[in-house]
């Protein structure tokens, strides 16, 4: 089938669905799984399966059936969004010209591989067939890394739109195009007006929200397209799409503060046109990177990028020579043509040199791009011999740095905001990158089901309502049992506070005393607190004492929960003073365990003074295979003293160059006799391993061990400066001392 006549078959599929909804008295009403199996081996083309509002929950529905073009079969909720496909369930559908429409999959996750999968077999697969106006909420396997694909799409000319897909927590592809069979590949899918929202980082690979192929098949073409989608935050890792398949066309979809980029990763004769990346300088938001042969990006937007490296806004990267087929193939005959890059930090070419990547681009065009903004006046960075690619007719405003002497041309800095909100140059500069005009190809609103709310569902700290909380045993416990996400628990300043219980902490919530004296926790179990899956904690003019904890090893004042935790968690602790964390050995401030994330660990304006343990152990996943257990850590203006262990230990192995992180700063830090206690095994006070970007500033280091980093992939970025040791072990770098000529170190 033509895609002409397969655009007119989905406008007929419109109407049809619309039609059905007015004549329910004409579909089949099904109760339960078991109606819904007796229905199926019956229905006959035209056809209207309709499920009843409710809860289905642990049902496999599988749906085979063969429509017509002319009379396709419909399965639909009885309500759109009132059928709630619950517990362990998921989607299956063969046969052809089918329907499936208005299903919400919420508060469980697919007992297989994928939830939604549009073939029931490997030979079974849907053609011709249309899953539209549903929603995967959260629909998450408990165990972080044990990975599913929430939609699979299998055969041939089928069509994916205005469904929503948000909040996938644990490990896999969001949205797939599956081709490991010849009846999957040549297959001319439509994926159209989807919201794709909000997905957090993952901290390993394997966090995509579109793929289209594998590399095993990506010489194959696919000849989908991608269209008129909103991808809203999609921070799982650092291909937000990754195109695996050849003839593949993402056109007029727009990318709103998604970490990543699009990304030709495998496969040939790609078209990227008239996208649009808004990053907001958000961390880490990146733009387009080309990868293979006769790929062509035209004529998209780039605001507000701050990515570096692989997540720039425009990215060529080097390849392998004679490359296996899952590796980096030479970048030939490829176009970057005709885009608009405002406000944005890097643009890199040869990107991923060294050797084994140095195959460098030939045949390759960079023309009439428009480079403007103030935020970097060296945007781009050259890895390697650009002489195979042409540049000519690029514009850069006149304080920027021209990266060669020619085919770049300076002008008169001119961004305004357009009436459409947008950042954007002159018009005459506009039209020569071939735009008529700079607005959004499709709104957010004109994405996803229509009936599911696009809310922002993060809570912050503070958000909620203020809660008096009394001096005395467990009270805090009782407050947290019947707090909402966001409220603030106020404790008495000088008040004491004890607690016999864990404290478990189920959602965002901030425990502190007003400015003054500090109120007092004490704990009489291993842990003060325990963060559960959703949970996040912000603890603020406390002070923490160890004085009535068992006397055992292995105590901690926070702990993550034991199990696997498929929701990030964040932890803030600010004008806090922990002592005499010193009831037996190995007394931590945070433990955390295996397979858990945390966003964001802060400690700020805090004194430690007296632990046998350490503060910050960041480092459960030592597989080496580029997964770690925290994105961004920061430690300011803080003092610690009498630490038996390390102050933090970071830890990020493996060569996988899929994510962000760590990301850490250390400023404004005393450190005193500490990290010199014999069971403190790495022999440091601070150790980063494998940590991607790296400050230190301002540290004072006395009577105490050393600091110890270890540089591994991708480019990390490390700044250490006005640092003093004093009678301490000083400073490595891959068990070397540091290189002064990189690394600023001031020594007494």
């Amino acid at each position: 089938m033509t895609f002409k006549k397969l655009s007119y078959f989905f406008v007929w599929f419109t109407i049809s669905t619309f039609f059905s909804c007015t004549q329910e008295e004409k579909g089949i009403l099904v109760n339960n799984i078991s109606e819904f199996n007796q229905a199926v081996p019956n229905l006959k083309p035209g056809d209207n399966l309709i499920l009843a509002d409710g809860k289905w929950e642990n049902v496999e529905l599988k749906l085979i059936a063969k429509g017509t073009a002319e009379a396709p079969i419909i399965m639909r909720a009885q309500t759109p969004g009132k059928v709630i496909i619950s517990g362990q369930s998921n989607l299956r559908i063969s046969g052809e010209y089918i329907v499936a429409s208005d299903l919400v999959f919420k508060d469980g996750f697919t007992p297989t591989s994928e939830v939604i999968a549009l073939r029931t077999s490997k030979e079974a697969l849907a053609n011709h067939t249309r899953i539209t106006n549903c929603v995967i909420d959260g629909f998450n396997n408990p165990e972080r890394f044990d990975a599913d694909t929430w939609v699979s799409i299998y055969g041939k000319n089928n069509q994916f739109d205005h469904n929503t897909l948000i909040n996938k927590g644990n490990q896999g592809v969001t949205f797939a195009i599956k081709m490991n069979t010849e009846a999957s590949q040549e297959n001319g899918h439509i994926v159209e007006y989807n919201y794709f929202g909000p997905r957090q980082v993952l901290g390993s690979n394997g966090g995509e929200t579109v793929r289209i192929g594998t590399s095993h098949y990506s010489r194959k073409y696919s000849n989908s397209i991608v269209r008129k989608n909103y991808f809203d935050r999609c921070n799982g890792e650092h291909e937000i799409i990754s195109n695996k398949s050849c003839g593949n066309e993402f056109r007029d979809n727009v990318f709103f503060e998604s970490q990543g980029t699009l990304t030709m990763r495998h496969g040939h004769h790609t078209l990227v046109e008239n996208n649009y990346f808004l990053g907001n300088r958000k961390p880490n938001t990146g733009g387009i990177r080309i990868i293979n042969e006769y790929q062509t990006v035209k004529n998209n937007y780039m605001a507000g990028l701050t990515g570096y490296r692989f997540r720039g806004a425009l990215v060529i990267m080097n390849g392998v020579p004679n490359s296996p087929i899952n590796r980096y193939n030479q970048v030939v005959d490829s176009k970057m043509e005709g885009n608009i890059v405002v406000d944005s930090d890097y643009i890199q070419l040869c990107a991923g040199s060294d050797e084994e990547r140095s195959a460098v681009p030939v045949g390759t065009t960079f023309k009439d791009n428009i480079i403007m903004g103030k935020t970097n006046l060296t945007p781009f960075t050259i890895y390697d011999d650009v002489s195979g690619i042409e540049f000519s007719g690029n514009i850069m405003n006149e304080e920027a740095t021209l990266p060669l002497p020619e085919g770049f041309t300076k002008v008169e800095f001119s961004l305004s905001r357009n009436e459409n909100g947008l950042r954007v140059p002159s018009q005459p500069l506009i039209e020569k990158a071939g735009f008529e005009s700079i607005k959004l190809p499709v709104s957010k609103d004109e994405t996803g089901a229509n009936y599911y709310p696009k809310n922002d569902i993060t809570t912050t700290f503070g958000s909620g309502k203020m809660v008096q909380v009394a001096p005395g045993e467990n009270t805090i416990i009782e407050a947290l049992e019947t707090s909402q996400p966001g409220d603030v628990l106020e404790l008495e300043n000088g008040g004491e506070y004890l607690l016999t219980k864990y404290a478990f902490v189920n959602h965002t919530i901030t425990i502190r005393a007003k400015e003054g004296s500090k109120a007092l926790i004490k704990s009489e179990k291993s842990s003060f607190f325990k963060i559960e899956n959703g949970g996040a904690l912000l603890l603020d003019n406390i002070l923490v004492d160890g004085a009535e904890s068992p006397d055992q090893a292995g105590n901690n004042v926070i702990s993550t929960s034991k199990y696997s935790m498929n929701q990030n968690y964040a932890l803030v602790v600010k004008n806090c003073e922990v002592k005499d964390l010193d009831k037996n050995h190995t007394f931590d401030f945070l433990k955390i365990y295996k397979n858990t994330f945390a966003d964001s660990i802060q400690i700020i304006n805090s004194n430690f003074k007296n632990v046998t343990g350490s503060i910050l152990i960041l480092d459960t996943e030592v597989e080496d295979l580029g997964i770690y257990n925290v994105e961004n850590v920061a430690i300011l203006d803080s003092k610690f003293e009498d630490v038996q262990g390390s102050i933090a230990n970071i830890y990020r192995g493996g060569t996988d160059e899929s994510t962000f992180g760590p990301i850490t700063s250390v400023k404004g830090v005393e450190i005193t006799n500490s990290g010199k206690g014999k069971r403190n095994k790495i022999g440091a006070v601070l150790r980063f391993h494998g940590v991607q970007t790296l400050i230190i500033d301002s540290v004072q280091i006395s009577d105490s061990k050393g600091v110890d980093l270890f540089m591994t992939n991708g480019e990390p970025i490390t700044k250490v400066s006005n640092v003093t040791f004093t009678n301490s072990a000083g400073l490595k770098t891959n068990g070397e001392p540091y290189d002064s000529e990189n690394i600023v170190v001031n020594n007494k």
